[in-house]
């Protein structure tokens, strides 16, 4: 099943929705809608079936999620009113597929790996890579959907695109091994982890992680690919276009980790959450900076994942410039001698 959020207007402003695509027929279907229409034809009285339909559907993908097998199996059962529920495919607005409770983002594809550091670090990668799973964690509060427009922050010159794989966490889970943590695996997206690369080697330097060279956005869907329909994640293939330009082609392959060792990584000494997203880390050439490329304001990025589906992105054509910027402090260690 492949599930998204959409926005609807109303006069109290926007609400968010959970739907089942169908790209065969073009349509998604409003699960909430359709859940209280079954209901409502197997007895229950209107207001209760869209009470019950309300709480099992609610705004929140996480919290969908969370309820355990009551969420795909009411999906299901609600599909059953669907042709009374849905719309074209592309007449919805779509927000963020997931509204995650944390966001990691891993680094274990070895292509893409050599690739950045041949060409920006111009070092050998750290050893400490193939030692352990590599993430970060970034930002819930500026997560992008499909088709929204992303705004170009006026402090870099190199914004740059990241096509990988979201993992989305199904089940909680605490010190997990790679034999069970697919386990708690929901399904899978596009997960785009954008980078001001102009400013990420000044942060990384820091030695705090990535800054404001990647919370200023992620873009994360169209839509979550359940994982009964995915037959193997290693081998599906990618492909990158800029206003309609192929630019790259990309295959899962090459893994310094794996899926499983990801999330079994992340889980130790922690908890995964329903809802939760890792991305993958980049895809080889998945990213502008491997081919030489960035986005310019008002280009259209698309990002395509088999099994999944395209990611589009249209670009602000203006800059967004922030009210304040930090002025550079004097550096007072010039003298120090290592």
């Amino acid at each position: 099943m492949k599930l998204g959020r959409t926005a609807v207007p109303t006069p109290d402003g926007e609400q968010l929705r959970l739907v089942s695509v169908d790209t065969a027929a073009g349509r998604v279907v409003d699960l909430a809608r359709a859940y209280a229409l079954t209901l409502a034809r197997r007895g229950a009285e209107p207001d209760r079936a869209t009470a019950i339909s309300r709480t099992v559907f609610p705004s929140s993908m996480s919290a969908a999620i969370g309820s355990g097998d009551l969420f795909l199996d009411a999906a299901h059962q609600a599909l059953e009113a669907g042709d009374d529920a849905s719309q074209s495919i592309d007449e919805v607005s779509w927000r963020a597929a997931v509204d995650s409770p944390v966001i990691r983002d891993g680094l274990t594809f070895e292509t893409h790996i050599q690739n950045f550091h041949r060409v920006v670090a111009k070092t050998q990668p750290a050893r400490s890579l193939y030692e352990r799973p590599g993430y970060f964690k970034g930002t819930t509060a500026k997560s992008y959907g499909h088709d929204q427009v992303l705004p170009y922050p006026d402090y870099t010159d190199a914004l740059d695109w990241e096509l990988e794989i979201g993992y989305v966490v199904g089940r909680s889970g605490s010190d997990l091994t790679p034999d069970n943590s697919l386990d708690h695996l929901f399904g899978i997206t596009i997960f785009n982890d954008l980078s001001a690369r102009d400013v990420q080697g000044a942060e990384m330097a820091i030695g705090m992680g990535p800054q404001k060279c990647k919370d200023f956005g992620y873009v994360i869907g169209p839509w979550i690919t359940t994982m009964d329909e995915i037959a193997s994640i290693e081998g599906l293939v990618g492909q990158v276009r800029v206003n309609g330009d192929v630019v790259s082609d990309t295959k899962v392959e090459n893994f310094v980790y794996t899926p499983a060792e990801l999330l079994a990584y992340v889980s130790i000494a922690d908890r995964l959450q329903p809802g939760d997203i890792i991305g993958s880390g980049t895809m080889g050439f998945g990213a502008g900076v491997e081919i030489g490329r960035f986005l310019q304001p008002g280009d259209v990025l698309e990002l395509e994942l088999e099994g999944v589906g395209t990611l589009r992105t249209p670009v602000s054509t203006e800059r967004e410039k922030a009210p304040w910027w930090p002025t550079p402090r004097p550096y007072p260690h010039e003298e120090w001698s290592l």
